[in-house]
This record gives structure tokens, sequence and C-alpha cells, in this order.
């Protein structure tokens, strides 16, 4: 990053993010890689929980993936999980993104994030942050940081979040100083899903399928996706079909699989291992399956292409 051209914007420039000053104590200074320019551009943020499950990282590519083709930048915290799945995602679809970090803005953290903070300043992004150049991660920064993702934004997408979570000083922000706030709902059986279906209990509007997300782009931009026809995604068998259902509801063990579907336990192992080798599932650190990420995107593509 040591040829990017570096900013340093006060609150008096004319390059200063005008909706930063609806935060109380607004950021005095920020400084700035890439093209400043964009930190006034309309935007979605897009966060959620940095140890994501295939279901979360499908979810928050989903959210960028339409925010991108509305024409709408992405916001995010450049940490590992949700918010790299959605800052990848905007990039892919040729779109602009901008991480906000929690330590200096020439500062890669986490290490893992290298590639996303390169392609998001060759793609016309920027990376800003609250800290001096240089300046190495500190837990205090992160809340402050949360606050400026909340403001850069018109309207908040939380993915995918568990109780505590971080996620939830970011909403906290965007609810004070009026920003709409958006939740995925999960199964109610998912820690990863508890912080995302409670901000929903408190006011966050759910989005339900891709339509639901296309829909509120469109209403708080008031823009329109533009129209691009999908590959066709070939229709599962109907044990695949019973088998990924029952996993998008609720990830579970071989054992699990095998009662709720009245197979052998030996018969569900050797299935999932088959569709683990075709990628159509992952297996989690605690020993249950759930659908990969692409399988899940697949299977949002049928829904959307039957309109239902």
């Amino acid at each position: 990053m040591s040829g990017e051209r570096r900013w340093e914007i006060g609150i008096a420039d004319e390059l200063y993010p005008p909706q930063l000053r609806d935060l109380p104590g607004p950021p005095r200074t920020l400084y700035v890689l890439g093209d400043p320019r964009v930190l006034s551009a309309p935007s979605v943020a897009v966060v959620g929980s940095r140890r994501a499950t295939p279901y979360g990282l499908a979810v928050a590519r989903t959210v960028a993936t339409v925010a991108a083709q509305s024409g709408i930048a992405v916001v995010s915290g450049g940490a590992r999980g949700c918010d790299r799945a959605g800052g990848e995602a905007a990039l892919d679809e040729g779109g602009v993104h901008i991480a906000v970090m929690g330590c200096g803005a020439d500062v890669v953290y986490p290490r893992s994030s290298a590639l996303l903070i390169e392609r998001t300043l060759a793609s016309g992004g920027a990376v800003v942050s609250l800290s001096p150049w240089g300046a190495q991660p500190r837990r205090y920064a992160f809340p402050r940081r949360n606050r400026v993702i909340a403001a850069l934004a018109r309207a908040l997408f939380v993915t995918e979040a568990g109780m505590p979570s971080g996620t939830f000083s970011t909403a906290e922000a965007a609810m004070e100083i009026g920003r709409e706030v958006l939740a995925v709902p999960g199964s109610i059986l998912s820690p990863q899903s508890r912080g995302t279906n409670y901000l929903i209990t408190v006011g966050a509007c759910p989005l339900v399928d891709e339509e639901s997300i296309e829909v509120a782009v469109s209403r708080i931009f008031g823009v329109l996706r533009y129209c691009r026809v999908p590959p066709a995604a070939p229709e599962p068998d109907g044990l695949e079909a019973r088998v990924m259902g029952a996993l998008v509801a609720d990830p579970m063990r071989p054992d699990d699989l095998a009662a709720s579907l009245g197979m052998q336990a030996t018969e569900s192992l050797a299935y999932l291992s088959g569709l683990a080798a075709d990628g159509l599932v992952e297996r989690l650190a605690d020993g249950r399956f759930a659908p990969s990420a692409n399988a899940l995107r697949a299977r949002s593509a049928i829904v959307h292409n039957r309109g239902g």
C-alpha cells in the first residue's frame, strides 16, 4: 500500500463525508488511502460474525452482490468472516468497497485480509481509519470504528451474528442516528443466528430471501438492480433435496440427519461425504454438516428463478 496516496481529511474539509456529522462527536480527522470521494457515495454496510457459518457467508455475498449490481457501494470492517465475504462479493461484481479499519489505514489487520485491501484500492475504493498512520489495532479502537461504519452507510445489513457480538455496537450506533438496520433471520437452534434474530425482535427489518434484499435496496436508494439472467442451476434429486433442505434449516451431525430423514447412520455419513466431495456441504468444527456457501447461493437462485 506504500504507493497509494494518503489523505488526512479534517472535519471542515470539502472531502469530509457529510453523513459522519450525524454522529454525536463526529471524528475530527480521517486517515484515508484510495479515493476519498467514495466515502460520500450512497452505500450500505454489510457486517456480521467473524466466525461465520457457510450460511452467513452466503448471505453476506448475496447482500453485497445485490448492492453492487444496483450501483451502491459496500462498507465493511474488512475483518474475516461476513465482512470480508461482503467486500469480496462487491468487488467481484465490479462494485466499490470501503474498508473501515480499527488500526492505521496503512496497517493490514488481520493479515488474511491483505488481498481484500489490495483489491479495494485497485478498484477505486478506499480504506479509512480514525487512527494515525502506522497505529496497531487496539481493542478500544473497534467500537469507534463501528460508529463510522454505521454513519457512512445509509443502511446497515447484519448478515449473521451470535450473542454477545461486536456487531451490536454497530447496530446501536446506526439506530441512534436514524440509519435503517436490516437483519437476516436464521435457525432458532443456531447460536450464530441468535443476534440477528434478536435484532429483528427489537425492530430491525427482516430480510427473508434475495428478492426482499433487492426490494430493500431499491426502496432505500430509489434504484433498480440491473436485470441479468443467472445461469440455470440443476435441480437436485429427491434425496439430495431432502438432505439439503434439512441442513439449511439446521446443520446436523450424520446420526441426527439419519434420525430426521429415516436413514441408516452409515448411509447418512456416506451420503454427506459424497456431498462434501462435490462441494455442496461443509463439515463444521463441531462435527455438524452444513450447506456450503456456493450450494446456498445456487439454492437461492433456483427459488428466485421460480419467483417464489
